[in-house]
């Protein structure tokens, strides 16, 4: 295999119209070695259509995109070699077990002998599909035929891996599982870029992310530098005893509504909830400030709990809603 002369993932302003339809503008971002890159965006954002072509099933009506240096357009041969692709959809085969669909694809990525016998081996060991080697594959659970789809994925031992929403419609434990896998593939240095409706399974995972709206790139980094660093609003949870009848959460409220970086405070079943707006590098400063400020007012504050900017509220803070 020739060696790779870029980097893992690059796209360089790729377009894609479907007629009247831009589904893709001048999208360009790139991956580097190791990092789980989180692709997120409404539905029709232009997500698929982007991973596609990355993946060469489509063809970019402008740009270019490269997977190690090499061009979709120009060496597509090249590009399949080195990326495995897990679509959105697993079709299921009669009369086909796990190790035969396994066989299969490591036969069509031209593995032969023991290499295809080693592989095969080491796709069922990392996927804890061992035991199932002789299962029909249309007997699966969900979950286990993801396994199944991740593991054909990476039979070839590809450096690029595409996620097409690989945890859609799975329970909490295999999402877990998977997230594990997932990171697992990073750790051997594999650049992988995901695309998922599940943002809080992303915002665990991933290094950075890319936000899409309308086949426009709106917002490529880090939870934080999307979100930016001027200010940050931390929802907070405070729970009071009140043993004296004063100071219980009315009471706590109406001090908070005083307070000049709160905003919105609440009582709910939960305790009393409001946003502390702070500066990026003070957050930890501000909350044990205010703790200490509560106290030391005569509250008997029994649960203090915060959460900063999640890429849910990064997602909705950046995009608009707007469909295809």
């Amino acid at each position: 295999m020739k060696a790779s002369t870029g980097p893992p993932i690059e796209l360089r302003g790729v377009h894609r119209w479907f007629g009247p339809t831009h589904a893709v503008n001048n999208v360009s971002f790139r991956v580097e070695p190791g990092e789980v890159f989180g692709y997120i965006g409404p539905n029709g954002a232009g997500k698929t259509t982007s991973m596609r072509i990355l993946s060469t099933l489509d063809e970019p009506s402008a740009g270019d995109a490269l997977v190690d240096g090499f061009s979709v357009i120009d060496d597509p041969d090249r590009v399949r070699a080195r990326l495995g692709f897990m679509p959105d959809y697993f079709g299921t085969y009669q009369n086909v077990n796990v190790w035969e669909y396994l066989d299969f694809f490591a036969r069509a990525y031209g593995l032969h002998a023991e290499e295809r016998r080693r592989a095969i081996q080491y796709t069922m060991d990392f996927t804890g599909l061992d035991d199932l080697a002789r299962k029909p594959i249309d007997g699966l659970s969900k979950g286990m035929k993801q396994r199944l789809c991740l593991g054909r994925t990476m039979i070839h031992d590809p450096s690029v891996m595409v996620l097409d929403e690989p945890a859609a419609g799975l329970d909490p434990r295999a999402r877990i599982e998977l997230r594990e896998m997932i990171s697992r593939l990073a750790d051997l240095g594999k650049a992988v870029l995901i695309s998922s409706h599940i943002l809080t399974e992303l915002a665990e995972i991933c290094d950075r992310v890319a936000i899409i709206e309308h086949g426009e790139l709106i917002a490529v980094g880090t939870v934080d530098e999307i979100s930016g660093h001027a200010e940050e609003a931390i929802r907070v949870r405070v729970r009071v005893a009140d043993p004296g009848g004063e100071r219980g959460a009315e009471s706590a409220r109406a001090w908070l509504v005083a307070h000049q970086h709160v905003e919105q405070p609440a009582v709910t079943k939960e305790g009393i909830t409001f946003t502390l707006l702070c500066e990026h590098d003070q957050r930890e400063a501000s909350l044990a400030g205010l703790l200490a400020e509560l106290v030391g007012a005569g509250f008997a504050v029994t649960e203090f709990t915060s959460r900063g900017k999640s890429l849910e509220d990064v997602f909705l803070h950046v995009t608009k809603g707007r469909i295809q």
